[in-house]
């Protein structure tokens, strides 16, 4: 019989039947997930499977062709994108997304002007003090000693903590994380997951996509691995990575050696 202790966190974010298909392509097609609170989860597999879609169908960037969204136990898949910050969400993207004029507090304040519903880089420009947010999000990330540079000074996985940042400078209860360690090296990589591992002992739920297989296994509290924008199967790492359907479809020969 199970304790309150061993009973599962409750669902910070929750999908169910979601679709997103164009035309004919099915995109994601009947896939769903549970965020718990205070955990890691992430989503495993090749390109072309459905995963970034399915993360810019749960931030509200593409439309569903059905299916369910909740946070909290309420419905928000009518809520549009620029209101999920206000509610909690925050998300990271493929491709570095910094302003390059601006110093590295000055783009991790646009975070904090975001859930504020403040005026965005005119805004900045206004202020005489930095918000609280903004201060923790650097700390948190360890970027006191580049705030001031410019995109352009950064290495890349710098760059890449930039991002990170200005999504905490929001003070999310949820961050999704789109290939965050795409393009860096090892060490590079490791520092990531050093970060997201201490900011779920902070208590920030996460939801994960990357391709870096070790990485997801290290990082992550569960793993749901999906093909052709359905769900394959889910559960810890290291069972998830030794199933035949995803040693097949995903790993490969190579992959089973991370098992």
């Amino acid at each position: 019989m199970n304790t309150p202790e061993d009973a599962a966190p409750p669902a910070v974010l929750e999908a169910q039947d979601v679709a997103v298909h164009y035309g004919g392509v099915k995109a994601v097609d009947g896939f769903g997930l549970k965020l718990e609170a205070g955990r890691i989860c992430g989503i495993l597999g090749p390109n072309g499977s459905g995963k970034s879609t399915f993360l810019a169908a749960v931030t509200r960037l593409v439309p569903l062709t059905r299916g369910r969204l909740m946070l909290d136990g309420e419905e928000y898949h009518n809520t549009p994108a620029a209101s999920l910050a206000h509610r909690g969400v925050a998300r990271t993207f493929q491709t570095v997304r910094l302003l390059p004029d601006l110093t590295v507090l000055e783009n991790i304040q646009l975070g904090a002007d975001l859930r504020a519903g403040g005026g965005g880089v005119k805004q900045w420009f206004r202020r005489t003090a930095v918000p609280e947010a903004v201060e923790e999000a650097i700390e948190r990330t360890g970027l006191g000693a580049v705030r001031s540079a410019r995109p352009g000074e950064l290495s890349y996985g710098m760059a890449r903590r930039v991002e990170i940042a200005r999504a905490l400078a929001t003070r999310p209860r949820v961050l999704l994380l789109d290939e965050p360690t795409a393009g860096m090296n090892q060490a590079e990589r490791r520092e990531v997951s050093q970060l997201m591992q201490k900011l779920r002992d902070e208590g920030l739920t996460q939801l994960l996509v990357e391709h870096d297989v070790p990485m997801m296994v290290d990082t992550c509290d569960r793993l749901v691995a999906m093909k052709s924008g359905e769900l394959v199967t889910e559960g810890a790492p290291a069972e998830v990575v030794r199933d035949p359907a995803v040693q097949e479809a995903y790993l490969g020969k190579r992959g089973r050696n991370h098992a």
